[in-house]
């Protein structure tokens, strides 16, 4: 039973310093592994501008095909959890903005195709404010918010 444990503790220091080394020599690059993300979007400190940034435009149209759940009071903004659920179809991207923060966009989703439109996640809230759902179906996009009053801030507030 020992020499099972530590065949497995020496197979994953070598799999962990081979992949230093080849880290080190250039071979792996971390920034080619991640995925390419809309930086201008999450640094936009407009609605509509991060909006226009991620999706191409800023204009977007309510629908009650979305649905947002989240608390109605979140006793500390730095952990709200959302969810959005839709059960349109054709669904590129579902996105969530604190329309209170100073940077909106908190998160981004794209969606692959036949996925199902759910998405769950946690954000952080500096402020009451309404958390806007987009989604993006087709050619259109569509929209769903939600007033969520905070009573600590969590984004340094």
């Amino acid at each position: 039973m020992i020499d099972a444990r530590r065949r497995i503790l020496l197979k994953g220091s070598l799999a962990a310093g081979a992949v230093g080394v080849a880290v080190g020599a250039g071979l792996l690059t971390p920034r080619i592994v991640l995925a390419a993300w809309p930086e201008a979007a999450f640094k936009a400190e407009a609605v509509d501008a991060a909006l226009q940034s991620l999706l191409g435009s800023s204009s977007h149209e309510a629908n009650d095909a979305i649905k947002i759940k989240a608390p109605d009071i979140a006793e500390n903004g730095a952990v709200v959890p959302i969810t959005v659920e839709t059960d349109m179809a054709g669904i590129k991207s579902i996105s969530i903005i604190a329309a209170g923060n100073a940077t909106p966009l908190v998160a981004a989703f794209d969606m692959g195709e036949n996925a199902v439109g759910f998405v769950s996640t946690r954000i952080k809230m500096a402020k009451t404010s309404d958390v806007i759902a987009v989604v993006k179906a087709g050619d259109n996009v569509y929209s769903a918010a939600k007033e969520v009053k905070v009573t600590i801030g969590g984004c340094g507030g």
